[in-house]
């Protein structure tokens, strides 16, 4: 049975909390810690979990011997050291997306995991999405051909008042705007259905949030060996539509799921009717794959579980995190600079180092306000 540990009680532990309590017979939440006073006692009566402990410094709650599993659910700048701490004292982590804001501090967490011996896994719940399943399952049978082009909309919404709390919208606490900290899943996607993009040129923009210094809006091309793909990172989208289509040599597929194939004429135009044998080929497969037993964090946590059973890596490992905040590192890079940049970014490169980003960031805004809690 293993200890579970919450650090960083706010909104987003609950889908933590949820997870680990779909697993009870394989784990129990025995301790939660929030900087915030008090914090992890509501959150622990709220969840009724009367027999764990709570403290208000999550270094304290580390050191207790209380937790062998922690789930780090804090503001991005603080992931790496609280994951290394963690590591260090001998406990598997899940940390939350992004890994952290910098290159360095995701070398340091995965060094930490290496010396230890313990499980590192990133949060990337939409991993464990059916829709999403089914495009990874269509992408690596085959079927589509050599991929030509891929479109990615991260499109959120979000008000002012969003970035009224303390740690959003600055580069040093929240380490990025959209790109970093609602893209990251999208960013995750990509790498995990194509693999790293060779190149990668960006545009930044904050078009409607001026009370934050981040971006709210971007526009990255990325360059594959043979095609491209184009990403839209924004909190500006009135309806939050999101969506990845994926143009194959022999078919198109997307999510939300369906999927087009087109069949040429003698002229080269397209035949009416497309190709139907294509659809179906693609649509048998993915209609006899058999549905995900647990989604999102849910089944992010209990592949972690089995993972550190098993002895293996978990479906969303440290490396997967680290690969993503490289792309985000390239998007910032490249919007900073006006340049294009290439992968792999190494420890030579100013944008690996810690603290970089956050000195060549332009401020588009500047915050008015700070608060502790968001408003309700």
């Amino acid at each position: 049975m293993l200890r579970i540990g919450i650090i960083g009680t706010g909104g987003i532990a609950d889908a933590h909390i949820s997870g680990y309590l779909a697993f009870a017979g394989d784990c129990e939440i025995a301790a939660l810690a929030d900087v915030i006073p008090g914090r992890a006692a509501q959150k622990a009566e709220a969840f009724g979990l009367t027999r764990a402990a709570t403290f208000d410094d999550p270094l304290a709650m580390i050191a207790s011997g209380l937790v062998d599993l922690v789930s780090i659910a804090t503001p991005p700048s603080t992931h790496a050291s609280l994951a290394t701490a963690a590591l260090d004292a001998g406990i598997h982590v899940l940390v939350e997306k992004p890994m952290a804001p910098s290159l360095e501090e995701c070398d340091a967490m995965l060094a930490a995991q290496e010396r230890s011996g313990r499980v590192l896994s990133v949060v990337a719940q939409n991993r464990f999405r059916d829709d999403l399943a089914a495009l990874k399952e269509v992408v690596d049978s085959g079927l589509l051909g050599s991929i030509s082009h891929v479109r990615v909309d991260s499109a959120w919404w979000r008000g002012l008042p969003y970035y009224d709390l303390w740690w959003r919208g600055t580069w040093e606490k929240e380490g990025g705007g959209c790109t970093l900290n609602h893209a990251i899943h999208h960013i995750d996607l990509l790498l995990w259905l194509l693999g790293r993009p060779a190149e990668i040129t960006a545009m930044l923009a904050n078009a409607q949030h001026d009370n934050a210094e981040v971006e709210d809006l971007s526009v990255a091309v990325f360059r594959y060996e043979r095609g491209l793909a184009q990403l839209t990172s924004s909190v500006v989208h009135h309806g939050e539509e999101q969506a990845i289509v994926i143009q194959g040599a022999n078919a198109r597929v997307s999510q939300p799921f369906s999927v087009v194939a087109e069949q040429s004429r003698r002229d080269g135009f397209p035949a009416d009717g497309g190709d139907p044998e294509a659809v179906a080929r693609i649509e048998e497969l993915v209609a006899g794959r058999a549905p995900l037993a647990h989604l999102g964090h849910e089944g992010q946590i209990g592949d972690l579980l089995s993972a550190i059973r098993e002895g293996r890596v978990p479906i969303a490992g440290g490396q997967d995190g680290r690969d993503a905040v490289e792309v985000v590192t390239a998007i910032y890079k490249s919007g900073f600079e006006r340049q294009f940049v290439s992968l792999p970014i190494t420890a030579s490169d100013p944008y690996y180092r810690a603290g970089q980003l956050v000195a060549n960031a332009p401020h588009f805004f500047e915050k008015t306000a700070s608060l502790v809690e968001a408003a309700s």
